[in-house]
């Protein structure tokens, strides 16, 4: 009798099942890892130091970014490259798929935030900012003004007020408030440096820090770009004739808290070191902190004769050689005002 070849259609059939089913599986995968994260608007997402693989998947279950939590080791296991995420402070934008967060956990571009210094805000307008920005690490609240300028490597007695660079600054989370203040610091120590070094020859000035100072009174004396220059020459020229400055911004820096909106005579009469109406020179002090354009009309103010300047009533100055002009234009100005009422 002729013996049969064994049949082997059973195992056969086992592994065409095993291999259906594996490759359904893999589908399974690719499609959780393509599908949408549950986010209708915009998150800001940190994944803290230290967190594994187990940890992820509890703060995406958490925050209810995905479903069927249970694929995401399988995910990581068949895509070992987005298991690789860094810790940080991440973006994540509505519409985003579950492969797209975990390539950029994997990528570590932590989002930026930004904050904003404006020109000629003061120390104690940055200090407010600096505490209300979001994900900002604070150091500086509690530190004294003395370990403050030790921190920025400035010199005991010397002033804060001028030395920061007003900008819009990026940082990541977890940034300090004291890391932006260098940064803002030594900005300015390098604008102020390059514009004293090509300054205009034979200025009133007997340092880059009279220089500053200058350039604060202008940030504070006028917003329009055409106009710094020929504030700088009414004020060098005045300096130059030993004239008292008689800049209300430095009264009213002086003044401090006691300032409530509006400048009585009685404030002008007051000395106080930044009065520019009873002091001779420049205050002690920066007033502000000065952009670049202030910074350059300072060091290259125009050349002109005017001792005197007065708001036009459009925004900008009339700006005159002699006091019975100033006077006239002073009379013009409150004409305006009454007529504008």
């Amino acid at each position: 009798m002729k013996l049969k070849k064994p049949i082997f259609i059973l195992p056969g059939l086992f592994i065409a099942i095993a291999v259906i089913v594996f490759f359904s599986f893999m589908k399974k995968i690719e499609n959780f890892a393509d599908q949408g994260i549950n986010l209708s608007q915009e998150l800001i997402f940190t994944v803290p130091v230290g967190t594994g693989r187990t940890g992820l998947q509890a703060l995406l279950t958490q925050y209810k970014l995905i479903e069927e939590s249970q694929l995401l080791p399988w995910l990581f296991r068949f895509k070992p490259e987005l298991a690789k995420f860094k810790a940080g402070t991440y973006r994540l934008q509505k519409g985003m798929s579950l492969k797209s967060v975990l390539q950029l956990f994997a990528s570590g571009k932590e989002t930026q935030f930004t904050i904003r210094f404006v020109e000629g805000s003061r120390l104690s307008d940055w200090s407010k900012i600096l505490q209300n920005a979001p994900y900002l690490k604070h150091e500086i609240e509690n530190k004294t003004p003395k370990e403050l300028l030790d921190a920025l490597g400035m010199k005991e007695g010397e002033s804060l007020e001028g030395w920061f660079y007003p900008d819009t600054y990026l940082y990541t989370a977890g940034t300090s408030d004291l890391a932006l203040l260098k940064r803002a610091h030594n900005k300015m120590k390098t604008v102020v440096g390059q514009e004293w070094e090509n300054r205009e020859k034979n200025l009133p000035y007997k340092s880059a820090y009279e220089m500053l100072i200058m350039a604060s009174i202008i940030e504070k004396e006028t917003a329009i770009e055409s106009e710094r220059t020929k504030v700088a020459s009414v004020f060098v020229n005045r300096l130059r004739l030993k004239m008292k400055l008689q800049t209300d911004p430095t009264v009213i820096y002086g003044l401090g808290d006691k300032y409530t909106g509006t400048i009585f005579r009685s404030n002008l009469n007051t000395f106080t070191p930044y009065n520019t109406y009873m002091i001779d020179g420049l205050p002690p002090t920066p007033i502000a902190m000065p952009g670049l354009a202030s910074t350059k009309a300072a060091a290259h103010p125009a050349v002109t004769e005017y001792l005197y300047f007065v708001a036009n009533g459009d925004g900008g100055h009339t700006f005159t050689t002699n006091l019975v002009a100033h006077n006239k234009a002073v009379s013009l100005y409150r004409q305006r005002l009454k007529q504008d009422k």
